[in-house]
């Protein structure tokens, strides 16, 4: 109970501390630096980057009422297309066109969208940071470090959808967040909620790994409340004062089975309806199965595409993606992917766009969250299997909430890539790296905060290394002109190339 106590007394200090108006120029900062990093040159590579040979075309088939079929949901591309159309209509960014999607379009009216919603991940992360540990402190590093993240700020530059499919999943976390906080606007937040994850399911079906993190998170809640009473002792110790997990008890089985099935069975079936006017057949029905049958029938391994990668690579990042790769004799040379490229041996300029996340943050990452994950294991074993306390473990409830939390919606992002065959890249892992980046923060933020020198110099240098590693890597996130030593440079490993 003592260090409930004290975990209550830090949460309530730092709500006092956040006050202050470093929190919210923190923040403020982050954002403007996100949103520059994605507006900048927008428009410099005049074509086609990656997939945006699916997604820029698929968007432009909506406003040329032109037929067509995707593998995945539509509601990505109708944002896409709304963007285009807004883009079309400004008079600015017009400066360079092409007709690559199927009408005369210039590259920042199909990117423009992306890059702005891109620059609000950080906020949304830090909104969830918050509300899993009324910390401003650890809210502002989890947003710091989702801003310095590259793979990240390269999806936020091009025409693709996995920053839609994050933001709506991310979304949709925070709002049943909010959710457990307000019991008056309980019924407000969690339709928000619904609403959130029947976004995220609508543009990748792999947007159900949220939603399935929130049902794990509250099956834990109740699980916790219905231990023998016997061990309630031992509940108390492992569990206790964190508002999160006791409001999970007041949320009802029909709360979860309306808000957070129905809802967004609802928005995912309603979304549809713009599609199958353009595209009446295949009918509803038959172009769920033909999606499935589409992602049954890819192939895996290199000879599929060369940037396969198997879940459990994803951790350590062995396996990037190469968006553009362009090699030129100098920097005031055009660039145009028009005719055949020069040889490797002429290369004296390379351009290149690698969708590669920052490799420090990446890999503290994986410690964080595997650090969290073995910290859940001994405190289970300790107090429910062996009915012992601990009284030198001063592990608070509110640690306990969050690392819970964190694990829970890592796992439920990641493991069921354990059973797909298919070829997948790593931008899968893109939802369940936003949890293991939020637990390096949170492990930061806490030694931060501690009274050891030791500790605070740790998550200073861990902070600086994550910064100066987002700078370095910065010319292959923007695709900037590097020459071909450099360009080794940044490549670690064999792999990355």
């Amino acid at each position: 109970m003592y260090f409930a106590k004290k975990s209550l007394q830090r949460s309530r200090g730092t709500q006092r501390q956040g006050r202050s108006p470093w929190f919210w120029l923190g923040m403020l900062a982050v954002f403007l630096v996100s949103l520059s990093l994605r507006f900048w040159q927008l428009s410099r590579f005049n074509t086609l980057v990656f997939d945006e040979v699916y997604y820029a075309i698929f968007a432009n088939n909506y406003l040329t009422r032109t037929q067509f079929f995707d593998g995945h949901p539509p509601l990505s591309k109708y944002i896409l297309a709304v963007g285009m159309w807004i883009g079309s209509h400004l008079p600015f960014g017009q400066d360079v066109v092409n007709s690559l999607t199927g009408s005369l379009r210039s590259p920042w009216s199909y990117r423009w969208l992306n890059a702005l919603t891109g620059s609000l991940i950080p906020l949304v992360i830090a909104g969830i940071a918050y509300q899993i540990s009324y910390s401003r402190t650890y809210a502002f590093i989890a947003a710091l470090f989702a801003a310095a993240d590259g793979l990240f700020l390269v999806e936020s530059r091009y025409a693709l959808n996995n920053v839609y499919l994050v933001i709506f999943g991310l979304l949709g976390q925070l709002c049943f967040l909010l959710a457990l906080q307000h019991k008056k606007r309980r019924h407000v937040w969690l339709m928000l909620a619904g609403i959130a994850f029947g976004a995220t399911v609508s543009v990748k079906w792999n947007g159900l790994w949220f939603l399935l993190g929130t049902y794990s998170i509250w099956i834990a809640g109740w699980l916790s409340w219905l231990l023998p009473q016997r061990y309630s002792s031992y509940q108390s110790q492992f569990i206790q004062v964190s508002s999160s997990l006791v409001n999970l008890r007041q949320t009802k089985l029909w709360h979860i089975v309306f808000y957070l099935g129905i809802v967004p069975v609802a928005f995912y079936s309603i979304q549809w309806i713009p599609h199958l006017l353009l595209n009446p057949s295949p009918n509803f029905w038959e172009v769920q199965q033909k999606i499935l049958s589409y992602h049954q029938n890819i192939g895996s391994g290199a000879d599929v595409h060369p940037y396969c990668s198997s879940w459990l690579s994803w951790l350590f990042m062995v396996r990037p993606v190469a968006y553009f790769y362009y090699i030129a004799q100098s920097t005031t040379a055009p660039i145009s992917i028009v005719g055949p490229p020069l040889p490797a041996s002429y290369a004296r300029v390379i351009y290149d766009v690698h969708a590669i996340g920052n490799p420090i943050l990446w890999w503290l990452s994986t410690v964080g969250i595997v650090t969290l994950l073995w910290r859940l294991v001994r405190r289970f074993v300790t107090v429910w299997v062996t009915h012992t306390k601990r009284l030198s473990d001063r592990t608070s409830p509110t640690d306990t909430w969050v690392a819970l939390y964190l694990v829970i919606n890592w796992l439920t992002n990641l493991l069921p890539w354990v059973r797909v065959t298919r070829c997948t890249f790593i931008y899968h892992y893109m939802g369940a790296s936003v949890f293991a980046g939020l637990a390096i923060a949170w492990l930061v933020a806490r030694w931060i905060q501690s009274y050891s020198l030791l500790s605070r110099a740790v998550a200073i240098t861990i902070i600086f290394l994550i910064l100066a590693a987002f700078v370095f890597w910065m010319p292959i996130y923007l695709g900037l002109p590097l020459t071909p030593e450099s360009y080794r440079l940044r490549m670690l490993s064999p792999t990355w190339i």
